[in-house]
Parts: structure tokens; C-alpha cells; sequence
């Protein structure tokens, strides 16, 4: 039973750094993104709004999934 909970624990660890690593990346997208609106490529500026969205959507799922399995469900 212990090495489940500790496996539970190390995953969530895991996602948890992943997770981070997400949201770092994300705030380098925003930072490029604004960069390329101030240039005038609003095509780049809109490409990099919309994986911003993917992000954030997918980082909302990653936290719950991190929630679930730090809860034992």
C-alpha cells in the first residue's frame, strides 16, 4: 500500500513540475507574442494568442488530474 501512495505522490510531483515548466513557457509565448503585435505581425501575434489558449485549457486539466491523483482518486 505505501508504494502506491508514494508512486501517487512522485506522479503528482511530476505533472506538478511539468505543470510549471508550462507556464514558464507560456509566459515566453506572451512575451514573443507582444513582441510581434509592437512589430506589426498580427498574424504571428494572433498564432501565438491562440496557443496561449491551448495552454492555459490544457494547464486547467493538468491541475485537476494533479488534484485527483494527490486526493487517492
Amino acid at each position: 500500500m505505501q508504494d502506491e501512495i508514494d508512486a501517487r505522490i512522485a506522479t503528482a510531483d511530476v505533472l506538478t513540475l511539468l505543470l510549471h515548466n508550462q507556464h514558464a513557457l507560456a509566459a515566453a509565448i506572451e512575451e514573443v507574442a507582444l513582441w510581434a503585435r509592437a512589430s506589426g505581425s498580427s498574424e504571428a501575434h494572433q498564432n501565438a494568442v491562440t496557443t496561449l489558449q491551448t495552454i492555459d485549457d490544457n494547464a486547467s486539466a493538468i491541475s485537476a488530474g494533479i488534484l485527483r491523483i494527490r486526493m487517492g482518486r
